[in-house]
């Protein structure tokens, strides 16, 4: 099967919105030897990508007959939650961990992953958000409970968000509303990147957007997943309701 930088999930839906996993998968290309020479611990672990946070999009997708993308490359090969002028685009150490893979990773090397994977995976991202001039963009992702020599981290899930927080306002009031969850606005990290996914595909272009961030230890299993899913997608639609766009 001829690899492919990402994949879709219900693609012929025609719904305003549209879900987003950035960190699906810790798939390391087949041109890249299918290793970053890291121990499979170490691949299994959130520094190679969002655990649990692919089955909670094709979960939400599904309970808001939405489409979705997902990225088939590992964050630790390029990141395409970064603009192509982060730092961060392509890690050489992470939580502890060095990646011998990119170690040698030159300026070629990175334009050459830029034009492999994450440049196409930005491009299907936008044609499916300009299928409709009102789509909505959620992105899913997930957290680590804690960093090495961290504190622990207290939320169940966080709502990030820059300056146009239309929707990410009324979703933390409906999530806050939920007497079992600890919200956290802006947690575990603050919610813009400059060139990041939803500044690109969001901001830039005007369309409401909210990327939600759940702790990774809450989503560990399929069932969790898709009850995380089903549960989102009616404070989203509640959400949506009350903004004004």
């Amino acid at each position: 099967m001829t690899y492919q930088p990402y994949t879709l999930h219900g693609e012929t839906r025609n719904s305003r919105w549209l879900i987003t996993c950035d960190h699906a998968t810790n798939t390391v290309p087949p041109d890249l030897g299918g290793t970053l020479g890291l121990p499979d611990e170490d691949m299994a672990r959130h520094i190679a990508f969002d655990p649990g946070a692919a089955g909670v999009t094709r979960a939400l997708a599904d309970a808001l007959n939405a489409p979705a993308i997902l990225s088939n490359f590992s964050r630790l090969v390029i990141d395409p939650n970064r603009g192509e002028d982060d730092p961060t685009l392509l890690m050489r150490l992470y939580d502890g961990s060095v990646i011998p893979g990119n170690r040698d990773a030159d300026e070629a090397e990175m334009q050459r992953r830029l034009n492999a994977y994450y440049r196409p995976y930005h491009t299907a991202l936008e044609a499916m958000a300009a299928r409709r001039d009102d789509t909505v963009i959620v992105a899913v992702h997930s957290y680590t409970r804690q960093l090495k020599s961290r504190p622990s981290r207290p939320w169940h899930i966080g709502v990030l968000h820059a300056y146009d927080a239309r929707l990410s306002d009324p979703f933390i009031a409906a999530l806050e509303a939920e007497p079992d969850l600890v919200v956290g606005r802006n947690q575990p990290y603050p919610g813009h990147l400059p060139g990041d996914a939803i500044d690109r595909h969001a901001l830039h272009h005007g369309r409401l957007n909210t990327l939600i961030e759940l702790r990774n230890d809450l989503i560990e299993t399929e069932a969790a997943q898709t009850a995380w899913g089903q549960r989102l997608a009616p404070l989203l639609v509640t959400a949506l309701e009350q903004t004004a766009d």
